[in-house]
């Protein structure tokens, strides 16, 4: 019998500590390499972190929303435990080789497997779960390696519960109590933080963009059916860059520990997005130096990124004005 130490290793941009977001394994289960084991937070993002080994988990770390250092033990295996992989079947190899759209009809038609905490899915979509009663083992998933997306899950709650309406209400009480972590937590310290050390203003100001509605509409007229449309955003942030020019003194930082003004040349515009798991703000990085097109694309695809969980700590840090 041997054990597997496997420490938190470094997430990047000088990251110290992490805290655990959320544990997909329970001490007892016997995973595969590669399984999803756990979700950390760092200051920038939440990062899915698999098993480097297989075998059985021995003990873990602590509990959700504590905090661990980096190169310090993050779950110890059992790694001689007996691997479910080990027995290696037709249909087992099939389902580890096929494309993601094979593997949505053989999820499908396959019976759910046994709960044991290590389903591939999104931080979201396991709290959603926890809080409608879900066992997420029953429910089939249609992304890479059976990973269930958020339209899986809105597909079988709708499966389970009918249309909206047809429920009988009924009287609830009751108090569940949510402890808070991972990405709301940062969220909330954010928000307080901002509210302590950025002085608050609003500024109101009528704006006839009769013109500027009529351009988008030729542009979009121009475009192919396949082609992403223009929408008022990078109109904005062009907008934005162009008048930063005249008035630098906008796009800078307050750094209060040395008591100096950082003053950018770089505009690296930040989207507010609202995702599944609350409010994230990626960067389009060098507005100043794409075009209109450019720019609605990059703020297309860092969007995208940072509702479906794949964006990196760095598209989702660096920002000098939002």
């Amino acid at each position: 019998m041997s054990e597997y130490v496997f420490k938190l290793p470094d997430l990047g941009e000088g990251t110290v500590e992490a805290e655990i977001a959320e544990w997909m394994v329970r001490v007892g289960d016997v995973i595969l390499e590669e399984d999803p084991i756990c979700a950390m937070l760092t200051e920038k993002a939440a990062v899915e972190l698999t098993s480097p080994v297989s075998g059985r988990v021995v003990s873990l770390a602590g509990e959700e929303g504590d905090t661990v250092a980096v190169g310090s033990p993050l779950i110890v295996f059992e790694t001689d435990a007996d691997a479910p992989a080990a027995e290696s079947t037709p249909e087992a190899v099939e389902e580890a080789t096929a494309e993601p759209a094979a593997t949505s009809e053989k999820t499908a038609a396959a019976p759910p497997p046994a709960p044991s905490g290590k389903v591939a899915t999104s931080p979201s979509i396991r709290a959603r779960a926890r809080e409608a009663g879900i066992d997420l083992a029953q429910v089939p998933g249609t992304g890479p390696r059976g990973r269930i997306l958020k339209a899986d899950f809105e597909a079988f709650v709708a499966t389970r519960h009918g249309p909206a309406g047809t429920a009988v209400p009924a009287k609830r009480d009751g108090v569940t109590e949510i402890k808070v972590i991972g990405l709301r937590r940062k969220i909330a310290e954010r928000m307080a933080q901002s509210a302590r050390e950025i002085p608050h203003f609003t500024y109101v100001e009528e704006v006839d963009v009769t013109a500027l509605e009529s351009l988008r509409q030729h542009l979009n007229a121009k475009k192919t059916a396949g082609e992403a449309k223009l929408t008022l955003l990078p109109f904005i942030g062009l907008a934005l860059v162009r008048a930063l020019d005249e008035f630098p003194q906008c796009n800078a930082h307050h750094d209060s520990e040395r008591n100096v003004i950082l003053r950018h040349e770089a505009v690296h515009l930040g989207i507010a997005t609202q995702t599944d798991d609350g409010l994230k703000v990626p960067v389009a990085r060098h507005a100043e130096a794409l075009s209109l097109e450019g720019l609605s694309a990059e703020i297309r695809r860092v969007s995208a990124a940072a509702r479906d969980n794949s964006a990196s700590r760095e598209e989702l840090s660096g920002s000098t004005i939002t």
